[in-house]
């Protein structure tokens, strides 16, 4: 039997993502020896291709905005959502020490946050804001990359981006998508951005102005490199390696086809994502029906981290639970694509498979992905929904790839191809196959509910979040118009995610626990690898990576203490 290769690093960190490159950007800059790998050819992860909302409660952003926040506060609403699923310390770790993480990743790289106007989910819980926990961070131009840095960097969903390719900001595109105040004025500014570019444009589709995910991921890039860290692409964790006393000693990653044992002398932290590319895991732990590629998860999301802390005694938590989300299936692409802002927009509606409503569609996506599996049932199935508009919606606002203002025939046959269209509600609903009569009745009663400003049946419009993603020049309620100008239209929504939650215990220090609740010596586990700090809940845009790259920064502290 050949030998593997060696190598010994201070700090082992399996994944790409943002608190993975937290924790590998703060260790080298602490004077580490650190190793990160990713087993796909691109690094970023998820984060890399996400949104990039950072949750963090009490910001020095936000204060200097002069907005009133406290990590009580923020403590008692995670709590009014999460009730006894996560551990009181764990909660507290994160709310005191995520504006600290912040302080310090600036400190270590060129990497800013600035806190928006973004509501929280649930700004009427308790403890909730209007807005300022959820921070933008500065863009990025990749002529600072290394080419090779650009070129591996995994590229933004085309859900987060103008035409699915031309990058925004979030202050930019809420006003384009909502038709709010000087939207065209940002709509010249975005494109003029993108194809002023003409050296870039001539030689590849894709944008050098880097933002979200992709700015985050170009930043800490930059940072880890100056530092001396080490990156290994396509490099797939294979097993933990532990000693006679239990403590992890490192892992066997497969690279190149070789496998090579790492050795890591302080600790391992795994930060490789959730699990909601594998089918196998999801029909085992997550509930209703449910598939890989309704996720806007990245592929490389197959739990194999999560598996390995498993094989070696590590406990699990939340593993029934997913940041849901609707999502559209659009031919030639990977994964699903969500519906992140569409829904709350005037004039559609979401029926199942009878043609009736069942949930407010303008409520966090969360709530939305998650209400179409909890609606599902044998007599109405929700799996997949309808999402229903009209022509007047068809021409004013987005619905996934279907942009307004370019007419039904210049969409690629691709994008054409995903919707159903009739000059009658009636005909539309036989090519459905949902029962006409239902699906009038339900337009109908709608169509009332837009006229009168108030949703009777769920409240759409209700909230504070709700009204984020409206049209605020429809009255008296921005979430509700009419559907009555045909022809009308149909396509299929899926109950997806962009990611699983559930994972390994962890504690307050991030590091895994096994089933007696003891942390399991020289392993840490953050983001969608460990139980999310969050529970079942999704406070605000950016609680996926604000945790994560909080408990990132934290895992390094407790490891170099």
């Amino acid at each position: 039997m050949t030998t593997p290769a060696q190598k010994t690093v201070d700090i082992l960190v399996v994944g790409t993502g943002a608190g993975a490159m937290v924790a590998a950007a703060t260790a080298a800059a602490r004077g580490a020896s650190v190793l990160m790998i990713e087993k796909t050819p691109l690094y970023g992860g998820s984060s890399a291709a996400s949104g990039g909302g950072v949750w963090i409660p009490a910001s020095d952003s936000a204060i200097a905005q002069g907005q009133s926040d406290s990590p009580d506060e923020a403590f008692t609403y995670i709590k009014s959502l999460t009730g006894n699923t996560v551990a009181d310390a764990k909660i507290r770790a994160f709310v005191e020490n995520a504006r600290f993480m912040v302080r310090h990743v600036e400190s270590i790289s060129d990497l800013r946050f600035t806190a928006i106007p973004y509501t929280d989910y649930h700004a009427e819980n308790p403890g909730g804001k209007m807005g300022f926990r959820s921070h933008e961070t500065n863009t990025l131009n990749a002529r600072r990359l290394p080419r090779r840095d650009f070129e591996t960097l995994r590229p933004t969903h085309p859900a987060a981006a103008l035409f699915g390719y031309i990058p925004w900001t979030t202050m930019e595109a809420a006003p384009m998508v909502t038709r709010g105040p000087g939207w065209m004025r940002t709509m010249a500014k975005v494109l003029w951005r993108y194809y002023s570019d003409v050296g870039q444009r001539l030689r590849s589709k894709r944008s050098r102005f880097l933002v979200f995910g992709n700015a985050i991921a170009g930043h800490l890039k930059l940072a880890f490199d100056r530092d001396g860290g080490e990156l290994w692409l396509g490099a797939a964790l294979k097993e933990l390696t532990r000693d006679a006393s239990g403590r992890v000693t490192g892992a066997v990653i497969e690279r190149g086809g070789a496998a090579v044992t790492v050795t890591a002398t302080r600790g391992v932290i795994l930060g490789a994502g959730g699990f909601e590319r594998n089918q196998a895991m999801r029909d085992r732990y997550l509930p209703g029906e449910g598939r890989p590629e309704w996720s806007g998860g990245q592929e490389g999301n197959t739990g194999d981290a999560i598996e390995a802390g498993i094989r070696i005694g590590a406990a699990t938590d939340l593993m029934a639970e997913a940041w849901w989300a609707p999502t559209l299936s659009v031919p030639g692409e990977p994964r699903g694509r969500p519906l992140f802002y569409e829904r709350a927009l005037p004039g559609n509606i979401i029926v199942n498979q009878r043609g009736e409503r069942f949930m407010n569609e303008a409520r966090s996506y969360d709530i939305a992905g998650k209400a179409m599996i909890d609606a599902d049932r044998p007599d109405a199935r929700t799996i997949p929904s309808w999402i229903v508009l009209d022509a007047r919606f068809r021409s004013k606002y987005p619905m996934g790839p279907l942009i307004p203002v370019f007419p039904d025939w210049t969409l690629p046959a691709r994008f054409r191809s995903m919707y159903l269209k009739a000059p009658t509600l009636k005909a539309l609903a036989g090519q459905m196959g949902v029962p006409p009569a239902a699906l009038e009745a339900t337009v109908a009663r709608f169509n009332g509910f837009a006229r009168s400003g108030e949703d009777a049946d769920f409240g759409r419009g209700g909230a504070a979040y709700d009204r984020y993603y409206g049209d605020q020049s429809v009255k008296p309620n921005p979430n509700l118009a009419p559907i009555d100008q045909a022809p009308f239209y149909a396509l299929k929504v899926y109950p997806g995610d962009i990611g699983t939650k559930g994972g390994l215990a962890t504690d307050e220090a991030a590091r895994v626990l096994d089933g007696q609740g003891a942390p399991i010596p020289g392993l840490y586990a953050i983001g969608n690898n460990a139980a999310s700090v969050m529970g079942p809940a999704y406070p605000g845009a950016g609680s996926t990576l604000g945790p994560a790259m909080t408990f990132g920064f934290l895992a390094v502290q407790d490891i170099l203490r």
